[in-house]
């Protein structure tokens, strides 16, 4: 069995472990990083909120172009004062292979269908009420949902969402114990509620039956 492999962060601890680009961000395995995808998201967000998104694309892209051409002319007047010839100044860049491979993409559709079709037999399910106890929780649901629109518009919800995208996975993995325990009391006694509402409601039972056959 080939040993476990670790993953050293910016304050040299190795006994975190491995995982991906955006995983890392999220758990902030390089707090550098992770403040300034934090801090350019909030900013984009925020800027959405106030202006559309078409002034939002077209300021960002001129002050990207801004700065790509002023480092250019810089660039070159140094060359030129310094009598180099070190190319193009963003020459890695524009080397850079974008494409998308053909089994990439495949890979990514497979992918994006599956989650479609499970999306669609699942919302199928709930609304033509194949179980009538799920149907009423996701009934539940939807009613909760109602306040929360009022509360929220999208965009705040939106915003709130990437801030716990950044606080949440980490407070979870530092307080993983605790957590997972609790979840588990609460799941089992909500399970237990459940299940006395199938019990009890003729149609859950009907619905089991036919599930069995």
């Amino acid at each position: 069995m080939p040993p476990r492999r670790t993953f050293k962060n910016d304050n040299g601890r190795s006994d975190l472990p491995p995982r991906g680009p955006v995983e890392s961000l999220v758990y902030w395995r390089s707090p550098a990083k992770s403040g300034i995808a934090l801090g350019a998201g909030l900013v984009l967000l925020l800027a959405l909120a106030c202006c559309s998104l078409i002034s939002v694309l077209a300021y960002t892209s001129l002050l990207v172009l801004s700065g790509t051409t002023a480092f250019r002319v810089y660039s070159c007047v140094l060359q030129a004062v310094q009598k180099t010839s070190d190319g193009h100044p963003f020459k890695d860049f524009l080397e850079t292979d974008l494409s998308v491979s053909q089994e990439r993409a495949q890979e990514l559709a497979v992918l994006a269908t599956a989650h479609l079709n499970a999306a669609a037999n699942e919302l199928r399910r709930l609304f033509l009420v194949e179980d009538l106890v799920d149907s009423l929780k996701f009934g539940v649901s939807l009613w909760c949902l109602t306040y929360l629109g009022a509360w929220f518009n999208g965009m705040t919800l939106l915003i709130i969402g990437y801030v716990a995208l950044f606080t949440l996975p980490k407070v979870y993995e530092t307080n993983k114990a605790q957590i997972d325990a609790n979840v588990d009391l609460v799941s089992a006694k909500f399970q237990e509620i459940t299940n006395k509402v199938k019990a009890a409601i003729p149609i859950g039972k009907k619905g089991e039956s036919e599930k069995d056959k």
